[in-house]
């Protein structure tokens, strides 16, 4: 009963990993926002608001904001 909708949103998050590219506006699982600067092939380079920018897994990102 749960196993359906669980891979339904692995599927769709799987999607969103292998659809991100550089400069899109992501929120991370720990509520980070930032914008994409660089993807390799396991993390994320995220610019944050202060300028900064971090190296995440690439997993780690929940979601993408539009713009």
């Amino acid at each position: 009963v749960m196993i359906r909708p669980q891979r339904k949103r692995q599927k769709e998050h799987q999607q969103l990993i292998e659809e991100l590219k550089r400069g899109d506006r992501v929120v991370t699982a720990g509520g980070i926002y930032g914008v994409i600067e660089s993807i390799s092939a396991d993390s994320v380079t995220i610019k944050v608001e202060s300028g900064a920018t971090m190296k995440v897994a690439k997993g780690s990102v929940s979601l993408k904001q539009e713009s």
